[in-house]
């Protein structure tokens, strides 16, 4: 069925979360703050991995490498001032703080951080745009299905630590991955091996600065960022 990489992925990051909930009751707040602190090393050191192997290559020399480096500076660039400009994070803490409203969500404090946070690392990435384009074409859910294991393994450790807010990053990711998955057929002449190369390694340093907010207290505003996947795009629509 159609969409059903995107269902699943949205089911595994509540239940994911669900279980890191339960856990969460049972952990003393001096662990809750060291499984943070872990899940900041891994994030960023996976970020950094996938923005490292983007950005390197050996040459004909056996040299390594860059690549891609200039459309890396000007596109975060660019796109953290367009960010700045739009104030897209305070709009995300803004449909957290909504959410938390809705479901009348009172007790938690940290409900905004962890929707915000979770949102962020696991809407970011080439497999949510892969993924969903190989399962609206092909009709073949198995990438979104290995990154459903992935994201609920992360829900589940984010939830045991921030709360209940992980688990509603299950919408945003639902109609972003649900929306390229629709619109397949339109956006994939749009999405060449040249732009998704260049989309990973981008949004693999958007994911190591969120890395580096859960290990050193949100001094980076990622949500900001997020116009520099725009900016990458707008960039191979030109050149690709």
């Amino acid at each position: 069925m159609i969409g059903s990489g995107t269902i699943v992925n949205a089911l595994a990051v509540v239940v994911g979360g669900g279980i890191g909930l339960l856990a969460k009751g049972r952990l003393h707040a001096r662990v809750q703050d060291s499984l943070m602190k872990v899940m900041g090393v891994a994030v960023l050191f996976v970020g950094s991995a996938g923005a490292l192997s983007g950005l390197l290559y050996i040459g004909e020399n056996g040299q390594l490498q860059t690549s891609g480096s200039l459309l890396m500076i000007v596109s975060l660039a660019i796109g953290m001032a367009l960010g700045e400009w739009w104030r897209i994070e305070d709009g995300m803490e803004r449909l957290g703080e909504r959410l938390k409203g809705l479901f009348k969500i009172r007790t938690d404090s940290r409900f905004v951080e962890g929707f915000v946070t979770n949102a962020l690392v696991i809407c970011i990435g080439a497999m949510a745009v892969v993924g969903s384009l190989q399962d609206g074409l092909e009709q073949n859910p198995s990438m979104l299905y290995t990154k459903a294991l992935m994201d609920a393994i992360l829900s589940m450790v984010f939830a045991a630590s921030l709360g209940v807010g992980v688990l509603f990053a299950a919408i945003p990711l639902f109609l972003y991955q649900g929306s390229i998955t629709l619109l397949s057929s339109l956006v994939a002449p749009y999405f060449n091996d040249s732009v998704i190369h260049s989309l990973s390694y981008v949004g693999s340093v958007l994911i190591a600065c969120t890395g580096i907010n859960l290990l050193f207290g949100k001094p980076i505003r990622v949500g900001n960022m997020l116009p520099a996947l725009l900016i990458v795009l707008l960039y191979g629509l030109i050149v690709y």
